[in-house]
């Protein structure tokens, strides 16, 4: 595919939901299937066993614990139905606090959280060459968030499945990036919308219209 110029962001509908509607013109889904990718893709659950595992375990939390649990919950069931067992969190130092709760969620579902914050190895910005003008507080000690070494240590330590606890944003893709097992996510981190960056969506055509001139 190249040259996209209409896409499932512009469709807005539910067309693919049921299949009991029209597509529009240029649709994805039809390009989809007309350039062989639909039939790739499904390729890939029959191919990959791991693949498979996971969108079968994954359909399985949906069906049963639909608009039920929460997303806490939904992890611990989703572990479950995979047989994981050591869960790596990966965690923004400012939520470290979260990131204990969470580990003791997992400790009671009988899971072994290994929790790594983003601040581990206390290496200063400026020497990954991030400049000084860069730092939150210029001109002294400032941690680096190294996302690369917390999946460096969670691979070591062979973790199953690895939760993001709000890194920032280019960090959590970075660690995924670099992680080996599975990823998933706890807490997007949002500071102006108390983690709910989904609120400036929602308030989109008055609080947050700035979001529209973002040049």
């Amino acid at each position: 595919m190249s040259d996209i110029e209409f896409s499932c962001a512009k469709c807005g509908s539910d067309n693919c939901k049921k299949k009991d509607k029209k597509l529009p013109p240029d649709c994805l889904s039809e390009r989809a299937q007309v350039e062989g990718f639909l039939s790739e893709s499904l390729k890939e659950y029959e191919s990959d066993p791991e693949t498979k595992e996971i969108a079968l375990a994954s359909a399985a939390v949906e069906a049963e614990y639909y608009c039920r649990a929460t997303r806490a919950e939904e992890i611990v069931r989703f572990a479950k139905k995979m047989g994981y067992t050591k869960i790596g969190l990966a965690s923004c130092i400012g939520l470290i606090e979260e990131t204990r709760l969470f580990a003791s969620v997992l400790e009671a579902a009988d899971l072994i959280p290994l929790g790594i914050s983003c601040k581990a190895g206390r290496v200063d910005k400026t020497e990954i060459g991030i400049p000084e003008e860069n730092k939150i507080h210029s001109g002294g000690f400032e941690a680096m968030c190294n996302p690369v070494l917390q999946a460096m240590i969670l691979n070591d330590e062979k973790t199953d499945l690895n939760v993001i606890i709000g890194l920032c944003v280019g960090h959590d893709s970075l660690f995924t990036k670099y992680s080996e097992a599975p990823v998933t996510t706890l807490i997007v981190k949002d500071r102006v919308l108390a983690h709910n960056p989904a609120g400036a969506l929602y308030m989109i055509k008055n609080y947050y219209k700035q979001l529209l001139d973002l040049k």
